[in-house]
């Protein structure tokens, strides 16, 4: 992405995993707020998984699924309507199982929104089935609403970068901070001990890595600065020894934390990084993974129409 191509790209509608557990009502009534930011839509999804459930029950049992499912969804559209009476609200009863039903109602622009802990269907999202699942398939955003419901906000948003190759998905934070009227913080964690005895190997060279690395993220920030010139922005690089404690103690002071999501080894399976896994299970305040080419796609998209 050249500084020529460089545009807005657009935050898509809001679609969340509703299962009846606390966490999943926290995380819908989340994403209301979050749709209205974008002033988009909120599509609640309750994956029931009766394909594969029609295979060893009966069809009353299929029935009672299917029934449960959709007053679950009238109870929670119901809630997000006494608290955001003017948003649009629609509801979908997925036959499919929970990773494929998000995906598929999320397409290739909605921002996928799950709690971090579940029930039925999403019941082992705590060991990374269902959340680290879709965060790492999904081809759009995905956000894991962690953090205390009532925890006071911050008016800012944190992107986690690593160097010069972020800046695409880089911009959908930015996009994030902007909607919400808030403060955006580029931070960089550098890990010393990832370069002692491999790159570097005197104090002169760690010097000077140390400064490329705020250099690069300074750079970052300044090229953000020129699509986003009314956007308060601050850029900053943490030295330590362990880039997911950072990350997470650097969640307490944040909003929303958003980081890449890494491209797939050899071109297959889900990738998810250990820093990913960390923050979806450890942090104070909601995550969002964005993959690797989703802000590519939107100026391909604008280009097209």
């Amino acid at each position: 992405m050249t500084s020529e191509t460089l545009g807005r790209p657009e935050l898509g509608d809001i679609i969340v995993g509703v299962d009846g557990s606390p966490s999943a009502r926290t995380a819908a009534l989340w994403a209301a707020a979050e749709a209205g930011h974008r002033h988009g839509r909120l599509h609640l999804v309750h994956a029931a998984d009766t394909d594969s459930r029609a295979r060893h029950t009966t069809a009353a049992a299929i029935q009672s699924v299917r029934e449960a499912g959709r007053d679950l969804l009238e109870e929670t559209a119901k809630a997000v309507h006494e608290r955001f009476p003017d948003l649009t609200v629609t509801t979908e009863l997925s036959r499919q199982e929970p990773i494929a039903g998000l995906r598929g109602a999320a397409g290739l622009r909605g921002t996928v929104v799950v709690g971090h802990r579940g029930l039925g269907g999403f019941s082992t999202l705590m060991l990374g089935s269902i959340g680290l699942g879709v965060a790492a398939r999904a081809h759009g955003p995905v956000i894991v609403v962690r953090g205390d419901a009532e925890r006071p906000e911050t008016g800012s948003v944190t992107a986690a970068v690593h160097g010069a190759g972020d800046l695409e998905w880089l911009l959908l934070a930015a996009a994030e901070a902007d909607a919400r009227k808030a403060v955006l913080r580029v931070v960089s964690v550098w890990n010393v001990l990832t370069h002692i005895g491999s790159i570097t190997s005197m104090l002169d060279d760690l010097e000077a890595t140390a400064h490329r690395r705020v250099h690069e993220v300074k750079d970052l920030a300044n090229r953000v600065r020129e699509v986003y010139p009314g956007l308060i922005i601050g850029h900053h690089v943490e030295t330590g020894t362990s880039v997911p404690g950072i990350l997470v103690e650097a969640s307490a002071r944040t909003d929303l934390l958003v980081m890449g999501r890494g491209h797939r080894p050899l071109g297959v399976g889900p990738s998810l990084g250990r820093v990913a896994h960390s923050l979806i299970h450890h942090s104070h305040c909601p995550v969002e993974i964005v993959p690797p080419g989703f802000a590519t796609r939107d100026d391909e998209r604008r280009t097209n129409t």
